[in-house]
């Protein structure tokens, strides 16, 4: 049977890349609170990988979609962004890509990373830490001076296009010995420490984002502050940022600072008896 070469898209072998087309002129918002944007600049510069580390929530995705537009006005400069969300059923297959029986023969389709070196896109793999260990593996030589893609099953290794990078990110508060970034991995890639920005930086981002007053945007830092001290008193996670704006949307669309903190911030974080109090008495004295 004759084997015939196409590309069709990834989402008829994974659960669906986000390919966004760039244009610096349509960059989402994005704060910088530190010189990440000056080191992520440098970095596509002299074509290094990137790794990006911090909690959930925190803003590293939207900076990755942020930086992607803004590099688009450079020369040789990346045309898209292809998102990956990893998850433990991602196979190397479903990024590099498969053989797979079209009508009456059988085409090669293109994973979304093989997309993204060809065509010279940024390849975004979310939470790298939640793929399987071999998939991680294949991406070794991708983040080296030989930025080529080996694909075994057609013999050949793809030369990455001059725009292409790579990025990847994990949350360092989710490590286990299951789930850990490899040293040989790690050490492949320039790395991005994030964390929840600081207050007078997290009343702007609310502010603008949810669209509330700057006091309601204020509040809601507060909160985000007095609930991330909750840590060291057995909640498992601090409250995001992307939480404080979802507050803050409800808060715009008419619901109660007290109710949208307790549905979009309590509820969300935890379900343990004890910490939902602790939350609740921050709320209330937040929110009288």
């Amino acid at each position: 049977m004759a084997i015939e070469l196409k590309t069709f898209d990834t989402r008829i072998h994974t659960e669906g890349p986000e390919v966004r087309r760039l244009s610096p002129d349509n960059a989402p918002y994005y704060l910088p609170i530190s010189d990440e944007v000056e080191i992520f600049q440098a970095a596509y510069k002299a074509r290094l990988p990137v790794l990006l580390k911090g909690p959930t929530g925190c803003g590293k995705t939207r900076f990755v979609e942020h930086m992607a537009h803004r590099l688009s006005a450079f020369e040789e400069g990346p045309n898209e962004l292809i998102t990956v969300a990893c998850h433990e059923d991602l196979t190397g297959s479903d990024l590099v890509g498969r053989f797979l029986i079209q009508a009456d023969e059988t085409v090669w389709v293109d994973g979304p990373l093989t997309q993204a070196v060809r065509r010279g896109a940024i390849c975004y793999l979310d939470e790298i830490v939640e793929a399987r260990k071999d998939t991680t593996v294949l991406i070794h030589p991708l983040s080296d001076h030989r930025r080529v893609l080996p694909i075994e099953k057609r013999g050949e290794a793809i030369e990455a296009h001059p725009g292409f990078l790579l990025v990847i990110s994990y949350n360092p508060g989710y490590q286990s010995i299951q789930k850990n970034l490899k040293h040989s991995t790690r050490q492949r890639f320039v790395t991005i420490e994030f964390n929840y920005p600081p207050a007078d930086k997290e009343v702007e981002i609310i502010e603008h984002e949810a669209g509330v007053d700057a006091d309601t945007a204020m509040q809601l830092a507060v909160l985000g502050e007095k609930v991330r001290h909750l840590k060291a008193s057995g909640l498992e996670e601090g409250v995001s940022t992307r939480l404080l704006i979802y507050a803050g949307e409800l808060i715009r669309q008419g619901i109660s600072p007290r109710r949208a903190a307790t549905v979009a911030v309590t509820w969300s974080l935890t379900d343990e008896s004890d910490s939902k109090r602790a939350i609740d008495e921050v709320v209330k004295a937040i929110f009288p």
